[in-house]
């Protein structure tokens, strides 16, 4: 679902990188074939690790100015041959978060709601049964400088992995177990990555559209830009164009391809393709979603490289120094999405995890994923390092 615990129902990570940049400030021909062509070597050398590590399937796509790349390793089921295909279906985890922000700065476009309004007169569950320390806006909690505490630290204690997996789930049922928690006032203005942030901004959506926040997206993000084959509400877990992926709990293989619990989760629900995501970002990096004010506020960092609903990595290739993206890791899955500060560039990179043993705790499974997440991150943007060199 998000990125800030790991545990027996989801793996949750957030670092920020300072990666080495490309040579030179601006670069010329934008790529050569030769940089083309060491990207891509790049890429599969790392995929092809992945492979060899165990996982059941990966897909890639970049694009650059005037080229594009794409391939899928592996197979689309674990137990059958059937090879991926670059189009196929995944969860993208805390991606959504990014989708999710879009959302909510096409609410502040409309001037349905400012970035620096708060929260607590319009969403009930900010008077029962969370009880915030003062006013909580929109920007805190886009930005996760809420100080909201996390629901996941009590969710993972409410059953078993496979209890969890298999049954629905709600964004107030979240932000109940979000109740059970202290909110320090001292933790207000202080980013800490909590999904809590983003069941928040669901419900918000979900009042100023009146309704659900499966066809909010839908209506205000994925039809404007033609993402025909993403979706957060509908469950279509028997396509044939799943990535499917597969836990262990007490020796048991189970499946976990579109899980249950996150079906209208705004932090990490949505089911996509990578050519999907990808022109998302670069139809929200090109002003074909959103003004170029709301852009260059959802661009502005609070702290620690995380802006509004998007990561932030260094980039010397581009003028303003930086790329934008997202990371999202669910139960199964791992994805990264970067693009460049002008949308001209971007990369996707997504993973049908090994069959892993998921329980509560469980130091080795959480590394192992973790490993898998930041080499993942590294070379995407390595990739785009070496396209612009």
């Amino acid at each position: 679902m998000g990125r800030s615990r790991v545990g027996a129902l989801m793996v949750l990570m957030l670092i920020a990188l300072f990666l080495n940049g490309c040579t030179g400030g601006n670069a010329g021909p934008w790529p050569s074939p030769t940089a083309s062509s060491a990207a891509i070597v790049s890429l599969e050398g790392t995929i092809k690790r992945f492979m060899e590590d165990g996982a059941t399937s990966v897909v890639v796509q970049v694009r650059w100015p005037g080229g594009e790349w794409s391939k899928a390793y592996g197979v689309r089921d674990g137990g059958t041959n059937e090879p991926a295909r670059p189009e196929d279906r995944f969860s993208i985890g805390s991606v959504t978060k990014s989708m999710t922000a879009a959302a909510v700065m096409k609410l502040v476009d409309e001037g349905l709601i400012g970035l620096d309004d708060p929260v607590n007169g319009i969403l009930e569950s900010f008077n029962t049964p969370l009880k915030p320390p003062g006013p909580i806006t929109v920007r805190q909690l886009l930005s996760h400088t809420s100080g909201m505490p996390e629901f996941l630290s009590v969710y993972e204690q409410s059953g078993t992995p496979k209890e969890l997996i298999t049954s629905g789930f709600s964004m107030q049922r979240g932000l109940e177990m979000t109740a059970t928690l202290p909110w320090d006032p001292r933790n207000v203005g202080h980013f800490a990555y909590s999904n809590s942030n983003y069941l928040a901004l669901g419900q918000l959506l979900e009042k100023l559209r009146a309704k659900a926040i499966g066809d909010v997206l839908r209506d205000d993000i994925f039809r404007p830009l033609g993402l025909d084959r993403s979706t957060l509400s509908a469950q279509d877990r028997q396509a044939q164009d799943n990535l499917r992926t597969y836990i262990e709990v007490d020796g048991e293989r189970v499946e976990v391809t579109q899980a249950e619990q996150l079906i209208g989760f705004p932090g990490g629900g949505v089911v996509s393709t990578a050519e999907d995501v990808n022109d998302f970002f670069r139809g929200l990096f090109t002003g074909g979603l959103i003004s170029a004010p709301a852009l260059k506020e959802m661009k502005t960092v609070e702290s620690t490289n995380y802006a509004l609903g998007l990561m932030r990595w260094r980039d010397t290739c581009s003028s303003s120094g930086y790329r934008y993206g997202h990371r999202g890791s669910v139960t199964g899955y791992l994805t990264t999405a970067v693009v460049s500060d002008d949308g001209d560039s971007q990369i996707v990179i997504a993973m049908a995890l090994p069959t892993l043993p998921m329980k509560v705790g469980d130091p080795v499974t959480a590394r192992k994923v973790d490993h898998y997440d930041s080499q993942m991150e590294l070379a995407a943007n390595k990739a785009l390092d070496q396209l612009c060199a």
